[in-house]
């Protein structure tokens, strides 16, 4: 398999170490534990992330969206990160639903060791990426089809990747203070994954708006 993995290489020894785990479950036991439909004929599970639904071959890890008809933007098509989360899921992860809270990121295990990473990583980014920009922030959580929700001046929830789910949430800034933003996690990810996988998931939703 020839992946390009660019200028920095630091993405191909995690991408193979997955990849190699990943070539080496049982899709059955896998599907059965994460929920995710398995297809015996084409050897694809089926995984939801942003709101589109992919198709994930194995062993190899190649992807293509379930709608041949959708050419726009999906995440899970682009780059290594999204698929070395889809991988951590299925060698990982479980099917779970949330209860309806969010955490924070500093209440998720060990997200307060990582909290200062992650807040300038992600928070910062989203904020300073549409703090000023409200409009073009909402329409771009409509065309994604996320769900506007109360908190904040604007604020979005919607799925990441099965079951999981995420809240994008911004102030505007004004003339004494620049725009601030917050991001939630349903409460059911520590159980497939960890406080760094949650950078990883900032990171891809946040480019997916930027790439949209």
């Amino acid at each position: 398999m020839n992946v390009e993995y660019g200028k920095d290489n630091k993405e191909r020894i995690p991408f193979e170490h997955y990849l190699e785990e990943f070539a080496s479950l049982d899709p059955a036991e896998a599907a059965a534990r994460t929920g995710l439909p398995w297809h015996e004929d084409t050897q694809e599970f089926e995984v939801r992330m942003m709101q589109k639904t992919f198709l994930v071959k194995w062993p190899e890890c190649t992807v293509r969206k379930k709608d041949e008809a959708d050419t726009g933007y999906g995440a899970l098509e682009d780059g290594i990160p999204p698929k070395i989360m889809v991988m951590r899921y299925l060698t990982r992860g479980v099917a779970s639903v949330g209860s309806g809270t969010f955490l924070t990121y500093r209440e998720v295990p060990h997200g307060e060791v990582y909290f200062r990473q992650f807040h300038g990583r992600c928070i910062l980014r989203l904020a300073f990426s549409y703090g000023s920009r409200p409009e073009e922030f909402r329409q771009k959580m409509e065309a994604l089809g996320a769900a506007a929700c109360e908190h904040g001046d604007v604020g979005y929830e919607f799925e990441f990747l099965n079951g999981y789910r995420v809240k994008f949430l911004l102030w505007a800034g004004d003339e004494e203070f620049p725009p601030s933003a917050q991001i939630l996690f349903s409460d059911n990810f520590p159980l497939s994954f960890e406080a760094e996988d949650l950078a990883v998931v900032g990171d891809i939703a946040i480019g997916t708006l930027k790439k949209m």
